[in-house]
């Protein structure tokens, strides 16, 4: 099964066809809309490893998005021991799931 390895959002995200993968919110696209992404930066096809310098050119990753939401909530908690201080924060990051649906090499 081939797979590719994609860069979005700063990070990087190994994927095969069918994958389902919760990346950095990407506010310009709809659920439902077809999102491409060209940052790719190694593709296996059949055994062949083809390794980008520093993208693969010519290499798209296509998906779907299947939603967007909000991930679940972390807490920053900071203390002094001993000085009664302590503060308690809570975020939440904004979420894209993408379907991936083709690796074009």
């Amino acid at each position: 099964m081939a797979y590719a390895i994609f860069k979005t959002g700063g990070k990087q995200y190994r994927v095969q066809t069918g994958d389902v993968i919760d990346v950095e919110c990407i506010n310009t696209l709809e659920e439902g809309a077809e999102a491409s992404f060209d940052q790719v930066l190694m593709v296996e096809n059949d055994g062949k490893v083809t390794v980008g310098t520093p993208m693969v050119e010519g290499a798209t990753v296509s998906a779907k998005v299947v939603s967007q939401f909000r991930a679940k909530k972390i807490i920053a908690f900071k203390f002094k021991r001993r000085k009664g201080f302590h503060k308690k924060k809570g975020s939440r990051r904004a979420m894209t799931k993408l379907e991936i649906t083709a690796i074009n090499a």
